[in-house]
């Protein structure tokens, strides 16, 4: 069994786990600011949680294309006091969306048992941070920032630039002093993308799993759905799934979504399939 331990909460990734999106924040592409409230926000957390969800993850910057910068103080005021709340409400693992080092010291010191970190530990000092919170992260790739991240981006391989990024960031930090049984890798999709770029990444998705690590994907709603279906942010459900499918089937075992329970169950019906002989 695959065993990774979340700030004491061990989970068994040779199955499917469901992370369930908590923005709270005033501009998400997808919510919108709807659950920046900590009333509404623990409302929902515990609905994401009824219906399966293993991780509640919890971001105050937008990262959506075109989304400008926070300052880290607005950051920590979004972000400390519903991962606080959580954890005192709910027996879950919090995951904290956030590149900057505070925000994870903090919350790491708060109970979060996951950092998940768009920009792969970059800024200056989350990899010391990290490192001596002892705790998993999740090692993404961005090309660009959110602000210009959309811009016709252009690589030479998306899959061999993305790859190569991962396997460099991972070993920076286990140099760094991070085990690489705390390293997951996302090859973050709709993150300085196009739509061809997203389903080679998708298609060759087993190649991240190759690198050695556990590999979590957050494809929920994403433009790439849109821009292939031609439907609106609120109809991308069923081409989510469809993208999850897929990536579960080529070996990814941690997923970022918006809608939990059609989630959970076509994951678990996956996993029963697969173990069957």
């Amino acid at each position: 069994m695959s065993m990774m331990n979340f700030g004491g909460k061990k989970l068994d990734l040779t199955r499917p786990h469901v992370m369930g999106i908590l923005n709270v924040t005033p501009d998400s592409f997808s919510d919108g600011g709807k659950f920046n409230v900590i009333d509404s926000a623990m409302f929902r957390v515990e609905e994401m949680l009824s219906e399966g969800a293993s991780f509640i993850d919890v971001g105050g910057e937008s990262t959506r294309p075109g989304a400008a910068p926070v300052s880290l103080q607005e950051e920590l005021d979004r972000v400390v006091p519903v991962v606080e709340a959580i954890i005192a409400r709910f027996d879950t693992i919090v995951s904290v969306d956030s590149s900057s080092p505070e925000v994870m010291r903090i919350s790491g010191a708060e109970g979060a048992g996951l950092i998940n970190d768009v920009r792969a530990l970059e800024r200056e000092g989350a990899i010391d941070v990290v490192s001596e919170l002892d705790l998993p992260v999740c090692l993404m790739h961005m090309k660009g920032t959110p602000e210009d991240m959309q811009n016709a981006p252009v690589y030479e391989s998306a899959l061999k630039d993305v790859v190569g990024y991962l396997a460099n960031r991972a070993k920076l930090a286990q140099d760094s002093g991070i085990k690489s049984c705390n390293i997951l890798v996302d090859p973050g999709i709709g993150f300085g993308k196009n739509r061809q770029h997203n389903l080679t990444l998708l298609n060759r998705l087993a190649e991240f799993k190759g690198l050695g690590y556990e590999v979590l994907v957050g494809a929920s709603r994403k433009s790439l759905i849109g821009d292939v279906l031609k439907v609106d942010v609120g109809d991308r459900l069923f081409g989510s799934m469809g993208v999850h499918a897929s990536a579960y089937s080529k070996g990814a075992r941690i997923f970022r979504v918006h809608d939990v329970r059609p989630h959970v169950e076509m994951l678990e019906m996956m996993y029963r399939i697969e173990r069957e002989s």
